[in-house]
């Protein structure tokens, strides 16, 4: 499930819950931000999405973890996010030195809001339609 540009060059895939106010608010920061074109995107809910929960012997219904496909390895919660934003770039990779907390803590926190987001944030009744321009990066 490796992706590559049209340049050859390794691109990064995001999945994300697609009814999900935050996690939509957390694709269209990654979109802004993805100056080196690098990251494609797949709902949890689509095809592509399912294809990867099935291969990694998750659940179909997993919605509540950001994951980052790396080549053919999959990054889920806080160590997913933190890797998206060591190869977003700039200050952003700065934050990966969260890393070196241990994963029990930062994954209680990644859980705490993962379990209170609709409720913040709010939920969709559909899956978030990228802009037109984005579209090319979404993988169904």
């Amino acid at each position: 499930m490796t992706e590559q540009s049209p340049a050859g060059k390794k691109q990064f895939i995001v999945l994300f819950d697609g009814v999900c106010n935050l996690c939509s608010s957390s694709v269209q920061f990654i979109l802004k931000r993805d100056h080196k074109d690098q990251f494609l995107f797949g709902s949890l809910q689509g095809n592509y999405g399912q294809g990867v929960l099935s291969k990694y012997g998750m659940p179909p219904n997993e919605f509540n973890s950001f994951m980052l496909l790396e080549g053919e390895r999959l990054y889920t919660k806080s160590s997913g996010a933190l890797r998206m934003l060591r190869h977003l770039g700039g200050a952003w990779r700065l934050l990966y030195a969260f890393i070196i907390v241990p994963k029990f803590i930062r994954d209680a926190v990644y859980n705490f809001i993962a379990q209170n987001r609709y409720r913040w944030f709010g939920k969709k009744e559909e899956c978030w339609l990228p802009k037109p321009e984005w579209k090319k990066k979404f993988l169904d």
